[in-house]
């Protein structure tokens, strides 16, 4: 005969799996769809950052940087005459290298090579706020000394609106994507988990060059053409599947 205790024991034991398996349902995550959405969105420049560089050689580096800080100082005075402001206006780049002469070997042992002269570079970051004079201040730098550089890069001075708008489009296209994921699975969408994102602006395009521009007459401003900028936001989106 069973007793009430070893009866009652059993009983215990039956039951704890099911409560168990009650409590694993009950707790179980909702699964997950992760999808990528990237966004666009387009923007006329209004703002140009070119780089101009003076170099200039002698045989000395007091000469060399004589000669280099002439050319120099007429580039800032015509940058200024034309209405570009001095916060525009920022010296970039410096350096004063020697120059040298590798004479050939002697008895097959090296020959110290020779200082020939000195190069000093400036160079001169300037944004040009009025597109209009970008083309005319390329070719005036040019005749005034500039002889390297020349790099443009068109940019927005507030692409903020435009960086909005992109971010929107890659919302939309991420919900876009999660929502086709999980009809077709036959679920449904669920709440937002997580939410990151990425920009990318444009990157600077060498539109034109000083030694293209040295090529010019010097009645004619350099031709550029700005066309668009494209900023463009990737967001990555996670969301619980309602089933």
């Amino acid at each position: 005969m069973i007793s009430r205790r070893s009866l009652t024991f059993a009983l215990a034991l039956a039951v704890l799996p099911v409560t168990a398996l009650a409590s694993d349902d009950k707790g179980q995550k909702p699964g997950i769809v992760a999808v990528t959405g990237e966004g666009t969105a387009r923007l006329v420049p209004d703002m140009a950052v070119m780089t101009l560089t003076v170099m200039r050689q002698d045989k000395t580096a007091r000469d060399a940087l004589n000669a280099n800080n002439s050319a120099m100082a007429e580039v800032l005075a015509a940058m200024s005459a034309d209405g570009v402001e001095q916060r525009d206006l920022q010296t970039s780049g410096f350096s004063i290298d020697p120059q040298y002469f590798y004479p050939d070997r002697k008895n097959n042992e090296p020959v110290e090579p020779q200082i020939t002269g000195y190069r000093v570079s400036n160079t001169l970051t300037v944004r040009i706020r009025d597109l209009d004079k970008l083309g005319a201040l390329l070719d005036k730098s040019v005749t005034l000394g500039v002889n390297q550089g020349g790099h443009i890069m068109f940019t927005n001075d507030d692409p903020s609106a435009a960086i909005t708008e992109a971010r929107k489009d890659a919302m939309k296209n991420a919900l876009a994507k999660a929502t086709t994921l999980v009809e077709a699975a036959g679920a449904g969408l669920g709440r937002i988990t997580q939410i990151s994102e990425q920009q990318y602006r444009p990157q600077p395009i060498p539109m034109a060059r000083a030694e293209m521009a040295m090529k010019a007459s010097a009645d004619a401003a350099v031709p550029v053409a700005s066309g668009e900028n494209t900023y463009r936001v990737t967001v990555n989106v996670s969301f619980e599947i309602d089933q």
